[in-house]
């Protein structure tokens, strides 16, 4: 599979299917956004997450995919550490902000700072039409977060650093995007990154979840615990893993853009799921975030 993919670098069957990956990456993403954010503290959520896709990634990474490069090394390395920043940032927001607003900020702040990243790492050159289609989807992003602020009734006395954390993870989003768009173009097999990627980011946060398990006065129960760690790890290979093979194949700048449809899925996933009010207001502001996508698309 891994030298179909390669062989579909840079052609046209690679756009598209680059296309459909961070769209599925994108409402795979929400979901993945939701279970941190549902019923169980998100510390313990990102725990059981991560235990789960790191054992799932282990005899793939050790039975299966090639042996990493020697200079793969260092880059694992490196996105080891972008990632557990990013996770423990992500955490601390949703431990203090309401989901439909930390969530925009999060990923409103992303795709920008990814296409100047890719600008400067990969010489990716969005035409005037593409930075007009970023700009509608920022506007309904931040948007979207400002309309769910004002009718915030919930944690408004931690609003202020939930909002400081949730720009933060955005730098951080933006950060890991590139960085993991350049380790795994850096691999002969793609699937090489991926494998070693979850094994090694699955090994600190279930550490930091034990002991604030350990650490409470009311426990939670394991099992729903371990049960929404299995589904989310089974999501975050899926998620990670599309939008990470869509910056291979095609622009990493454009995948990234994308990817930020999750708002809209995610504004659903809130009113259908987490029973966060949705009006006619917030849905054009979603409108605003899937023509700006369709915008970058159509001008590149």
């Amino acid at each position: 599979m891994s030298d179909w993919l390669i062989s579909l670098e840079g052609t046209a069957a690679g756009h598209n299917l680059a296309l459909v990956l961070a769209l599925v990456a994108a409402f795979l993403h929400a979901i993945f956004g939701a279970l941190q954010k549902g019923r169980h503290d998100p510390w313990l959520s990102r725990g059981a997450i991560d235990a789960s896709y790191g054992l799932m990634a282990a005899p793939v990474a050790l039975l299966v995919v090639p042996w990493p490069e020697p200079h793969l090394w260092s880059i694992l390395g490196i996105a080891f550490v972008i990632h557990t920043v990013y996770k423990f940032l992500q955490a601390a927001a949703y431990s203090r902000g309401a989901y439909t607003v930390v969530y925009p900020v999060v990923r409103g702040t992303g795709p920008l700072f990814t296409v100047i990243g890719a600008w400067l790492l990969f010489a990716e050159i969005f035409t005037f039409v593409q930075w007009l289609g970023v700009a509608v989807l920022l506007a309904g992003i931040f948007g979207l977060a400002i309309y769910n602020l004002r009718h915030l009734e919930a944690a408004r006395d931690t609003l202020n650093m939930a909002l400081i954390l949730a720009l933060a993870t955005g730098l951080f989003v933006a950060l890991y995007t590139t960085w993991d768009a350049y380790g795994i173009r850096a691999t002969a097999n793609p699937f090489t990154f991926l494998a070693w990627f979850f094994l090694l980011d699955g090994l600190v946060m279930p550490v930091v979840a034990v002991l604030r398990w350990r650490g409470m006065a009311v426990r939670p129960d394991l099992v729903p615990l371990a049960l929404r760690g299995v589904s989310g790890g089974a999501i975050a290979l899926l998620s990670f893993g599309s939008i990470m093979l869509a910056t291979r194949l095609d622009k990493v700048g454009e995948a990234a853009v994308l990817r930020e449809t999750s708002t809209v899925f995610a504004a659903l996933i809130g009113w259908l799921v987490l029973k966060e009010t949705v009006g006619p207001r917030r849905i054009a502001l979603m409108g605003l975030i899937a023509a700006g996508a369709v915008i970058v698309e159509l001008g590149g």
